[in-house]
């Protein structure tokens, strides 16, 4: 496939057909994103790939997690304290992917996740609904497989930096393959379930994960929220703006 066909055809997958990959498909896929550059070609990411019985362990044990916080979240203060601490219920991950945005991007944070709900029917008010859509986080929205990312935490942002850059690549060479993902900061609130069945080096984090699996035929497959104009990203020079506002 052309690359700007991918480019166009790439969007985040929600809903897949239980059918698992290939081992040869995903063996070729990320030896394709292999060929992502990399910062001194140092490559500074770790992989830990689930499917099958190991993929449903690690599912269960986040489902079950994110059941006693949410459950944990409607208890008074007392009770919440007591069981954020004995119940495995707090964040167990290596970064915390519960930033607080900017006014200016909170706003497109928020148009992206009612442009969802929207998709999917879920009323802003019903938040049983939406508590269940995010639990189809941790549930990896049905994908056969799942890839937990790592980065090595002595390079800091720049680690991240040559992960995005994989990531990009993975994504586009999965479409290639007629496979969708969906990249999931949601994924690194709780690393130990990964931890416990993954032999993981002390430097590396983990960052994300990302489902992975053959695309099926839903509304929220075809979700693609908007994207900014190139004039809304693109710097000006001084001069440029000090003639804007004079």
């Amino acid at each position: 496939m052309e690359l700007i066909n991918a480019l166009n055809h790439r969007r985040s997958i929600r809903h897949y057909h239980n059918i698992p990959i290939p081992s040869g498909v995903m063996s070729r896929l990320l030896k394709q994103a292999l060929k992502a550059p990399s910062s001194s070609n140092v490559q500074p990411y770790r992989l830990a790939v689930a499917s099958g019985d190991v993929r449903r362990a690690i599912s269960d044990e986040l489902c079950e997690r994110y059941d006693r916080a949410s459950s944990v979240s409607r208890m008074p203060l007392p009770l919440k304290l007591w069981h954020g601490v004995t119940g495995k219920v707090l964040p167990d991950g290596d970064y915390n992917p519960n930033v607080k945005y900017p006014k200016e991007l909170h706003q497109r944070k928020f148009e992206c996740g009612m442009g969802l709900y929207e998709t999917l029917g879920i009323d802003r008010e019903d938040y049983a609904a939406r508590d269940r859509q995010m639990r189809r986080n941790f549930e990896f929205f049905g994908a056969p497989t799942v890839i937990f990312v790592y980065v090595h935490d002595k390079l800091g942002r720049y680690s991240a930096l040559d992960a995005g850059i994989f990531l990009q690549s993975l994504m586009l060479a999965a479409v290639d393959e007629g496979l969708g993902t969906c990249t999931q900061a949601a994924l690194a609130i709780w690393g130990g379930p990964v931890r416990e069945r993954f032999e993981i080096e002390a430097d590396y984090k983990l960052l994300c994960g990302v489902s992975i699996g053959y695309p099926a035929a839903h509304p929220v497959n075809e979700y693609q929220p908007a994207r900014r104009d190139v004039a809304d990203i693109q710097l000006r020079l001084r001069d440029q703006a000090n003639r804007a506002s004079a």
